[in-house]
Order: structure tokens, then sequence, then C-alpha cells
């Protein structure tokens, strides 16, 4: 097993390109990382990686020993994958994606909820609002809200989030409430970056529909950030509907133009690696997702 986690880390090491940000995604200092890899090397006989101050690369060696050495691990996670299968195991790592926005308002209050009920499961959760690569980065469960695009995942549908446009009281006080799609085009729109199709606003004007483009003093790629700007009163901002929920309903946030908007309804998936959707506690860990989000969705 000693060897396997010595694979593993030469895996991370060429995949991420240094000790250091193996070591971090591990909780291990690089000079540990560098000398379990050094083991590896010591075993083989033969250097794996070029080391040098700024950066690793494959040697002719470790070019050879790759394809190899990541058949040998997904042949062990395999025969892990099956043996949990047939013995029922409620046990084990299960590695977590998840955007900032459903870790904050969904998944952050009920996980405590899961360990308690199953104390020999882990969860290794990344929180994230960049894509990343399920695959690559060996993701069991990547919970997604929008259009996918991996089609060798799995896809568990978990429910729909809508879009809504909201802004404080104190900022429609001062600036006056938009009572039309066009109006928006005056007012301080706070946007989210980093995800294009979400920087026009769909409307319906005169019964047509119609994509707006409004600008504003701030633009952000974490929807949270612009929901505390749009509470503190600086603009008007869209986002998903369960992010702005708890604000309506404490007076925080006032809908607004809602005969007017497309609410542009999007899948909340969560996306499994292939071979993983039968392993117990991944399959637990959907179950948990499931009846998480069916609660939320008719608490509304």
């Amino acid at each position: 097993m000693d060897s396997i986690f010595e694979i593993e880390l030469f895996i991370k090491t060429v995949d991420l390109g240094t000790f250091a940000a193996v070591g971090q995604r591990l909780d291990m200092t690089a000079s540990a990382v560098a000398r379990t890899v050094g083991r590896l090397e010591r075993q083989l006989g033969a250097k794996l990686l070029h080391r040098s101050t700024r950066h690793l690369a494959l040697t002719q060696e470790g070019e050879s020993f790759l394809p190899h050495a990541r058949s040998i691990l997904l042949s062990m996670k395999t025969a892990q994958s099956e043996i949990a299968i047939k013995t029922g195991s409620q046990k084990g790592l299960i590695r977590v994606n998840s955007g900032t926005a459903f870790w904050r308002h969904r998944l952050r209050e009920a996980l405590p909820t899961f360990l308690e009920k199953f104390p020999e499961i882990s969860i290794d959760m990344v929180i994230s609002d960049h894509r990343i690569d399920p695959i690559k980065d060996q993701f069991d469960i990547t919970i997604r809200v929008g259009p996918l695009d991996d089609s060798s995942l799995i896809m568990h549908r978990l429910g729909v989030v809508s879009r809504i446009i909201v802004a404080s009281p104190s900022y429609l006080e001062r600036h006056g409430t938009p009572k039309r799609a066009s109006d928006l085009l005056e007012h301080n729109c706070l946007l989210l970056s980093g995800f294009p199709r979400l920087s026009e606003w769909p409307m319906f004007e005169n019964g047509t529909s119609v994509l707006l483009k409004p600008t504003g003093s701030v633009k952000a790629d974490n929807a949270d950030v612009l929901i505390d700007l749009a509470i503190s009163g600086v603009g008007i901002v869209r986002v998903g509907d369960f992010l702005g929920e708890k604000a309506i309903a404490d007076g925080l946030l006032v809908p607004l133009l809602e005969e007017f908007h497309d609410r542009d309804q999007t899948m909340l998936s969560a996306l499994i690696l292939p071979g993983r959707q039968n392993i117990p506690r991944v399959r637990s860990f959907i179950s948990f997702l499931s009846e998480l989000c069916t609660k939320t969705d008719t608490a509304k």
C-alpha cells in the first residue's frame, strides 16, 4: 500500500506540476512529497523527474513509467470499489467539488448530519467557483449548476435553479424601482464574471424576448460577493434563486421585474465519475444530496 501511495503522489506531481501544489492538496509539506517520490525512484532504480528550482519535468524513464503508474492506480481503485460494493461498506473517502453558493446556502448546514449518520465516511471537500475537470482531479462527485459538457460523467439530477433579479430597499429608495426591462440599463447592475452566458440578462419587452447587457460598478467571480453588495445597497443583481431566498424572507432584498424576467431555469446536477456510482458511500452521499434538494425545493 505504501507503493500505491508513492505512485499516486508521483502522478499528482506530474498533473499539478510541483511538489508544493501536491502538498497543498494533500495537507503535506513539499519536502515530504519529494521524499515520497524519491522512495519510488529508489525502488525502481531510476529517476522519474528532473528537479530544478523553477519546475519539474519527466525524465525518459518517467515518461515510460507514467502510463503504467496510471494503470496501476486505476486498477487499485477499481478493486477497492468492487470490494466496497460487495461488502456494502459505508466507509472511506469521498472527494466532492462544489461551488461557493451551493456550499454556503445548501450544504454547509446539512453536511454535519450526514457525517454523524456515517461516522466512517470522510469528505475531501473542494470549494471552487471555477470550472474544474472532475476526471483529471478525480472528484467522485461534482455539484454543478448549468449546461453539462462532460459527456463521460454520470449525471444525477438534483433539481432546478431559477434566476431572480433583486435589490435592497435602500437602493430602490435612492434610485427608484425599475418598471420595465429596459429600465435596468439606467441602473447600477452588479455582474457575475467568468460565465459569459450570465453577462446578458434575458428579459421580455412587449412580449418579445430580448437579451439586455446591463453595466455596473462591480464585477465578481463569486455570486455571494454580489449578494452581499446588493444587501448593502450598492446595486441590482441577478443570481440563482437559492442565494437570495433568505435575504428576501428577511426583507433585506426585494424581487424586481418578475413579470418581465426570463427566470432561465437551469439544471442542478451531481456528476459522478464512471465506476463510482455503485460504491455504497457514493450512493449514500447522492441520496443525501437528493433529499436535501427535495426538502429545500418543497420549503420554497
